[in-house]
């Protein structure tokens, strides 16, 4: 069962609430949540202004390849990412945004905090910064809370979270190609790396979440409500009483965009458990990235 959680009852610290964002933290990896600061017109807001995007000429989205640039920062094309070896790259299409350092900070040159690309339209740029802010507030809220439903120091990950690898996707699944066969999806089955992800969609199905006695959920939230999962990095934080839990989008008949905020900590930050060796949270995520976006595979 994926509980649905409200977000001020969490503030809150509402008993139940907590209990079942435990239950959810611990068992299958995932949850809704709805009343938070993001209002369902801001978030269709976004979902269309990543759709404008998408549907632009692929020479127009070329101009913001990764690709091109060696980062995590921009667009990147059908095949660009390859999140399970065993399957073909995701036909998805998606654009990354993320945390941006002054200039001179010692994190500066780590390729979590590469400058932002833009297009030229001042609106998505606008648009897409606001709701960045917005969804990282929610997320460290989010976070106080899981700490708070596990019974740890309700301060456990403060400090961890100041210049945050934060990363805000746009992800565009088209319809199921037809040439689509068993090793081809949206995106394969994975589980994300981070800590906490928040995503939003437009509401159509195609999120699938594995069972633990095998199979799958299908798992949807309408614009205004959003998914939350727990990944890697708080699963090792934890000692293992966090789940990351694998999930895949298969693709419809129809187009889908889902826009999640991975919640991932400063680069420096130690993520393994009590009495365990140093396991740098920035460290993680290289070599997560490295082997799975295609431009960085093979890379330092």
């Amino acid at each position: 069962m994926i509980p649905r959680l409200d977000a001020q009852k969490l503030v809150a610290r509402d008993a139940s609430s907590l209990d079942a964002l435990r239950d959810a933290a611990t068992g299958a990896g995932f949850a809704t949540v709805h009343n938070t600061a993001l209002s369902a017109a801001r978030v269709t807001e976004v979902i269309e202004t990543y759709r404008t995007f998408f549907h632009r000429s692929a020479a127009q989205k070329r101009q913001l390849d990764m690709a091109q640039t060696g980062s995590n920062r921009g667009w990147g094309a059908p095949g660009s990412e390859q999140v399970d070896p065993d399957a073909n790259p995701d036909y998805k299409q998606f654009f990354d945004v993320g945390f941006q350092l002054h200039d001179g900070h010692p994190l500066a040159g780590k390729v979590f905090y590469a400058p932002n690309l833009w297009p030229e339209d001042p609106e998505f740029k606008r648009v897409i910064s606001a709701y960045y802010d917005d969804a990282l507030a929610i997320s460290k809220s989010l976070l106080s809370a899981i700490s708070a439903a596990l019974g740890m120091d309700d301060a456990r990950f403060e400090g961890a979270f100041e210049t945050p690898m934060a990363l805000l996707r746009g992800n565009f699944y088209p319809a199921r190609p037809t040439w689509a066969g068993a090793k081809d999806f949206g995106i394969a089955t994975h589980t994300d790396y981070g800590c906490l992800t928040l995503l939003a969609t437009d509401g159509s199905p195609g999120l699938e979440v594995r069972k633990r006695g095998g199979g799958w959920i299908p798992v949807s939230a309408p614009p205004g409500e959003f998914v939350i999962n727990f990944g890697e990095m708080l699963e090792f934080w934890t000692g293992g009483r966090v789940t990351a839990t694998p999930h895949r989008v298969v693709g419809g008949t129809a187009e889908r965009i889902s826009v999640p905020m991975f919640f991932n900590p400063t680069y420096d930050t130690n993520i393994a458990p009590a009495g365990a060796p140093v396991m740098l949270a920035g460290d993680h995520l290289s070599a997560r990235f490295r082997a799975t976006y295609v431009h960085l595979q093979g890379g330092s």
